[in-house]
């Protein structure tokens, strides 16, 4: 009854979601692509097992990397197939895995194209990175025995409200699983207080992703053309988030610093053009490769993929998503990287981490635009300083080694299982 309800309101919401993805599609044209798959219609099939990971975006699909690694060394003879729900989280495991996985979109949760994107690819075991339940392609994967398990989870007070909401709809989802690798002590607990069972702590997947070497050199590069610039990095920052920096910037000037912004979504490239050529500030685009004139105040870092090189080459950074209530995007690369943090109020999705951080100095709490730009200033003008927070981050990063080995422990001993009983 309870699927049932749920599979009704997903009929009801189909045309907004329809609507839904031609509007994305105004901004990126590759959500007109593939719609077939995302009701459980393929055309490529797969030699040999599968082993299926879903990552529903950007930063899921880069988590993933130490474990993909590991699941190529252990199991060569099985397919990776990777799923995504965005074309940039398409796009991001074309750019990092290439031709050694294979990726399609997951179909929406409606039961009839779970099954038949069950059928079709028949995944040995099925791994679902950090936060994503759906209830109907759970169902679904007990019903042929393919074994299912959420993995690098992470689940904030906040989401924990809004799962207890529909409480006995997220603990039939969470009972389907087959086990639960928690990144962190708070997140199992609240798993398990919504349900979830065969819950392990195994830590977060991102602590495992070493800066990738010519990322690095990117990073040097990017820095000669910068020339001698103060480089205040605002990584991955959300919607309002760059008003306020900007606002805050034009208040009180950093002589001699360049602002660098990555926005999150590139989507928003153009927005965030706006907003900088609005308040009248010299800018460039890291997209023009070429170097940074000395009056030029702002660079636009209008690229995907390179945000290890955005880190590689700033003096100090901020973490986007923490100055408004997004939660924080990932500060575990610029720890691993050397970089002293700025932290805002909002960081709930890295909650321990950020919690780490900041209590061995990798990082600095900020509570608004003004203080960040205050903090800022500070540090670049203590190197000391800076070379100390570095030193710290590094140290943390390694610290906190190790889950993807403890993750793929426990996917052998399923995957074992699983083998036996198909015998």
């Amino acid at each position: 009854m309870r699927l049932g309800l749920y599979t009704l309101l997903l009929l009801f919401v189909l045309p907004w979601a329809l609507l839904h993805l031609l509007w994305r599609a105004r901004r990126q044209p590759e959500y007109l692509r593939h719609w077939g798959e995302r009701f459980g219609w393929y055309a490529k099939r797969l030699p040999g097992p599968v082993i299926w990971l879903h990552a529903v975006s950007v930063g899921e699909t880069r988590a993933a990397q130490p474990l993909v690694a590991l699941l190529r060394r252990r199991y060569p003879g099985y397919r990776i197939l990777f799923t995504h729900m965005t074309p940039t989280g398409r796009q991001t495991g074309e750019e990092i895995f290439g031709d050694d996985v294979d990726r399609v979109y997951l179909p929406y949760d409606y039961p009839w194209a779970a099954q038949r994107f069950l059928e079709h690819f028949r995944p040995v075991l099925g791994i679902i990175m950090e936060t994503e339940l759906w209830p109907n392609l759970i169902a679904a994967c007990q019903r042929v025995d393919c074994p299912l398990l959420l993995v690098n989870a992470r689940l904030s007070e906040k989401s924990a409200r809004a799962y207890g909401r529909f409480s006995a709809l997220t603990r039939q989802a969470l009972h389907g699983l087959t086990a639960v690798a928690a990144q962190a002590e708070p997140d199992a607990r609240r798993l398990e207080m919504l349900g979830a069972t065969e819950v392990t702590v195994t830590g977060n997947l991102k602590f495992d992703i070493d800066p990738p070497p010519e990322q690095l050199a990117l990073g040097g590069r990017l820095r000669s053309l910068w020339a001698d610039r103060a480089i205040l990095l605002a990584a991955s920052t959300r919607d309002g988030e760059e008003a306020l920096l900007l606002d805050a910037l034009c208040a009180k000037p950093i002589h001699g610093m360049l602002l660098v912004i990555v926005p999150r979504h590139p989507q928003r490239f153009g927005d965030v053009e706006k907003l900088i050529a609005a308040r009248g500030l010299r800018w460039q685009k890291r997209s023009e490769d070429v170097p940074v004139a000395p009056e030029t105040q702002v660079l636009l870092g209008d690229s995907m993929g390179e945000m290890f090189a955005y880190y590689a080459a700033s003096d100090v950074a901020f973490v986007g998503g923490s100055l408004l209530d997004y939660g924080s995007q990932n500060l575990i690369e610029g720890c691993a990287v050397g970089v002293p943090l700025l932290l805002g109020p909002s960081v709930f999705n890295f909650a321990e981490a950020a919690r780490a951080a900041l209590a061995c100095g990798a990082a600095r709490p900020v509570g608004n635009a003004e203080d960040l730009i205050a903090a800022a200033a500070e540090l670049l003008a203590d190197a000391a300083a800076r070379q100390r927070m570095g030193s710290a981050g590094r140290a943390f990063v390694a610290l906190h080694r190790g889950a993807s080995a403890r993750t793929m422990a426990l996917l052998d001993g399923v995957l074992a299982a699983a083998t036996n009983t198909r015998r």
